[in-house]
């Protein structure tokens, strides 16, 4: 794979120009930045993929790898008029806009499909785009200094990624990263500062999806420190199977692992367990939901009051 050079704020030197959508290159788990003035050598095999952001100039790649590129596509025109239900509908934020939201938002949404690993935003970097996952599920990522991660939220349809743009607060202190394959759709910053200006509803729709973030951000830390990691799994794959469309997870117990910040043995013992009790069927790469009343009941509290606040808010 040879040397990839990354920058202080994280993002790569290596790039020659292409698709301006392409930012994922092959399997590898999430990297941190290095230390200013060093370069990071990228070992082929190490586990999962290679994570780029939006801002790396690896983004103008001449020779994108097969199927990886993201399809990007504009909102027909005259949907609206049609009666029709545009894709991005299936996004509750974007669902909710008024007619002459929808008139300001249109012309600007692009849909891309992209594919798990894909990197939205880089730890610390300055999002040029928000993003309103429709069929996608999002985490926000921490990574430290040495290259280890742990999840402290996730995002699916229910919501966008990119807060800091709503707060005021610019830059994003996690990387956001697919977590899942799927669709997302595109809005520049620029225009959401717009309407955060703007005010009004859609100012408002905006702000309670961040307390809600903020309560899964905050609960994640409770149930971090006091509950058992078997919890934390049912408590994990709840929030995942409550952002998907089937009881089917297409997911590998070391990702998983990366995600809770814990020893992929350790994963692989609690998931065991829940699959002896029927509430789960486990195959490589593959994790099947049997019994969610089931998994429920072996969660700690935490999924529960996160999933009440959302619907509190959110509806």
């Amino acid at each position: 794979m040879g040397r990839l050079n990354v920058g202080d704020d994280g993002t790569t030197q290596r790039a020659v120009k292409s698709d301006p959508g392409l930012q994922t290159l092959q399997p590898f788990l999430p990297i941190a930045p290095p230390r200013p003035g060093r370069t990071r050598r990228l070992r082929p095999g190490f586990g999962a993929r290679v994570f780029l952001a939006e801002g790396n100039s690896v983004a103008d790649m001449t020779h994108p790898l097969p199927g990886t590129g993201p399809a990007a596509r504009q909102p027909p025109p005259g949907l609206a008029a049609t009666g029709a239900s545009p894709a991005w509908t299936a996004n509750r934020l974007l669902a909710g806009l008024g007619p002459e939201d929808v008139a300001r938002w249109s012309p600007h949404l692009r849909a891309l499909d992209l594919p798990a690993g894909h990197v939205l935003v880089a730890p610390r970097g300055k999002p040029r785009h928000v993003y309103f996952p429709t069929t996608a599920i999002v985490s926000l990522v921490h990574v430290q200094e040495d290259g280890s991660t742990v999840e402290v939220a996730v995002t699916g349809r229910e919501g966008f990624v990119g807060v800091p743009v709503v707060t005021g607060g610019d830059v994003m202190p996690y990387q956001a990263l697919m977590q899942t394959p799927g669709q997302v759709w595109q809005l520049p910053v620029e225009l959401l500062r717009a309407e955060v200006a703007r005010g009004g509803p859609v100012l408002r729709h905006l702000l309670l999806f961040v307390q809600a973030l903020f309560t899964q951000v905050s609960q994640t830390a409770v149930c971090n420190r006091h509950h058992s990691l078997e919890q934390h799994l049912c408590r994990w794959l709840l929030l995942m199977f409550d952002r998907l469309d089937d009881r089917q997870l297409a997911m590998t117990q070391e990702a998983i692992s990366v995600m809770l910040g814990v020893r992929r043995e350790t994963v692989t013992e609690a998931a065991g367990t829940l699959q002896a009790a029927g509430l789960i069927r486990y195959a490589r790469g593959r994790i099947d939901l049997v019994d969610r009343r089931g998994l429920e009941g072996r969660a700690c509290e935490c999924h529960a009051f996160v999933a009440q606040e959302y619907q509190r808010l959110l509806g």
